[in-house]
């Protein structure tokens, strides 16, 4: 693979680069990169959570030795299953075992223990320099990158930690890449502002897209662009809006049926998101939409591009889309459902299901 081949394959399916200047240089000087991506053990995964996987197999592919940072204290602060730490742990376990059911190479990744790490007093040190060169005014406004607004860490100073502990995690780790969604931005500029000044290896940002909600979600009118984000993801707090990696295949099929998906409208289509972002980058994917000859015939789609012009152009129906989305959805995750099928999964589970309610 050439620089340019890593390059495109790095950037691919991406929202955004932090930035891509500094990603050629790395790539066209042959320095081996470091990346990582830090994931809340804070319940069982769903499609979201898919297209971070993704990505972490691209960047192996492309010669990255990836990190990824079982955050079990950055869960436990933002009370994820009921801050009981060892079902937080459990989840983290839970988390290797889908990559693995999806084919990412788990062998390959570095997997990196939160609280090993909070062990060593210069991690502290790191953490309490990254607040004392960051105003209150800012770490608030950082609380989005935990699904939190400004006003809880009125009720909750432990939240305020939160942001300087991601921070300290990227510089800590000696980065040259840090993953995250799109929600995560305000982390990472701050973790190169901060990296730049204390003469810190400055990391590259790379933002995956949100997917969106079953809902459609909605853009907000105002606010920075990792606010508006998190405003219309698909999110384990709202069960409905998600498919869950363990759904079964009637769950998905009514989930998928019911989802938002207005004809022609291209923007926050969940169903659209999905084929982008999950069915198309499968090696040798197909869409196939099957319809009666009346209704135009079977048609194949071998590229998103493709699908999303004759959509947009109301070529293809809502319905149609649908149930073929939901076919190939159902298929793609079939190794995931056979890994739920066994006892003591089955059993953590339901284990972490009741950890959410509480």
């Amino acid at each position: 693979m050439d620089a340019y081949e890593k390059f495109e394959l790095i950037k691919k399916n991406l929202a955004e680069v932090l930035t891509e200047n500094e990603l050629k240089e790395k790539i066209e000087n042959g320095i081996k990169m470091k990346g990582y991506l830090g994931f809340e053990p804070s319940g069982l995964p769903h499609l979201g959570w898919i297209v971070w996987m993704n990505k972490v197999k691209d960047l192996i592919d492309a010669g990255v030795e990836f990190n990824l940072l079982e955050a079990t204290w950055h869960a436990m602060i933002n009370d994820k299953l009921g801050g009981n730490m060892e079902l937080i742990r459990k989840a983290a376990r839970l988390t290797r075992d889908v990559m693995k059911a999806l084919n990412v190479q788990v062998d390959k990744i570095n997997f990196v223990d939160a609280e090993k790490m909070a062990r060593d007093k210069d991690y502290w040190a790191l953490v309490i320099k990254v607040m004392k060169m960051t105003s209150l005014a800012r770490m608030k406004r950082a609380l989005t990158i935990m699904g939190r607004n400004m006003d809880e860490a009125d009720l909750d100073t432990s939240k305020l930690i939160y942001p300087a502990m991601q921070v300290s995690d990227i510089i800590y780790m000696d980065l040259d890449i840090a993953l995250g969604g799109l929600d995560q931005r305000k982390a990472h500029v701050l973790a190169r502002e901060i990296a730049e000044k204390i003469n810190a290896k400055k990391p590259i940002g790379l933002h995956t897209p949100i997917l969106t909600g079953l809902d459609g979600g909605k853009r907000m009118e105002t606010g920075e662009i990792d606010e508006q984000a998190a405003s219309y993801k698909m999110s384990k707090s709202k069960p409905n809006t998600a498919i869950f990696v363990n759904d079964s295949e009637e769950d998905i099929k009514n989930k998928i049926m019911n989802a938002y998906c207005p004809p022609r409208q291209t923007e926050f289509n969940p169903i659209l998101d999905i084929n982008k972002y999950l069915l198309f980058p499968q090696n040798g994917f197909k869409l196939v939409i099957e319809r009666p000859e009346k209704y135009g015939g079977t048609i194949i789609f071998e590229k998103y591009n493709e699908l999303e012009n004759e959509y947009a152009n109301g070529k293809v129906h809502p319905l149609d889309l649908k149930t073929a989305t939901a076919n190939s959805l159902i298929e793609m995750l079939k190794p995931v459902r056979k890994l739920f099928e066994k006892d003591d999964i089955k059993e953590l589970a339901q284990e972490i299901l009741k950890g959410i309610t509480r």
